[in-house]
């Protein structure tokens, strides 16, 4: 179950803030069809907009995610000689053996409120005092790990809504050029 942290959470990541709230409102979408295209593309924008936060949000909290796992790895035995974390941190945040995650979507929009999602990843990692790896015990370091899962299922839920209005404008931009409702030439660069 969530501590109270977790809705700190979820009220920095945007419930309450302007954009996720009317992306993720049930009337978003309403009226997609007879809304003018600029307009569909600038609800689609707005979405990529979300996705892009969130998903930069989520990559910070699994980076603390994988530096815990290797605290926990490193205690164990399984670096072999060279034993610091700090010497193993390349390797821990950038393992190609590990499956790569979020993959499958390219988007070339930049996160928005970068500050904003360091201080509130920051926060989080604060509240679990992780500044100190090695005083903390291996349950604490659980419990850690545990909540963080509990944060980062809340932003992936939320990316996923988004993803979900995302892919219903961009239908719908589609379905406009398919049935001739769109002109792409009006894409193309004029000649002077």
């Amino acid at each position: 179950m969530p501590d109270d942290r977790s809705a700190d959470l979820t009220s920095d990541l945007g419930v309450g803030h302007r954009r996720i709230d009317r992306v993720l409102s049930h009337s978003y979408l309403e009226g997609l069809a007879d809304l003018p295209l600029d307009e569909v593309r600038q609800l689609r924008h707005d979405a990529e907009q979300e996705e892009a936060d969130l998903s930069y949000v989520r990559r910070l909290l699994q980076g603390r995610v994988d530096i815990i796992k290797a605290e926990l790895a490193r205690r164990r035995g399984e670096f072999g000689e060279s034993g610091s974390i700090i010497d193993q941190l390349p390797r821990i945040l950038a393992d190609e053996r590990t499956p790569a995650r979020g993959l499958g979507r390219h988007s070339v929009v930049e996160p928005s409120r970068v500050d904003e999602h360091r201080r509130l990843v920051e926060r989080l990692v604060g509240d679990s005092d992780l500044s100190a790896l090695s005083g903390r015990t291996a349950d604490q370091l659980e419990e850690t790990l545990r909540n963080f899962g509990e944060h980062e299922r809340q932003i992936s839920e939320q990316r996923r809504a988004v993803q979900t209005v995302m892919d219903a404008c961009a239908s719908e931009i589609t379905r406009r050029y398919r049935e001739g409702e769109a002109d792409v030439s009006a894409l193309l660069p004029s000649e002077s």
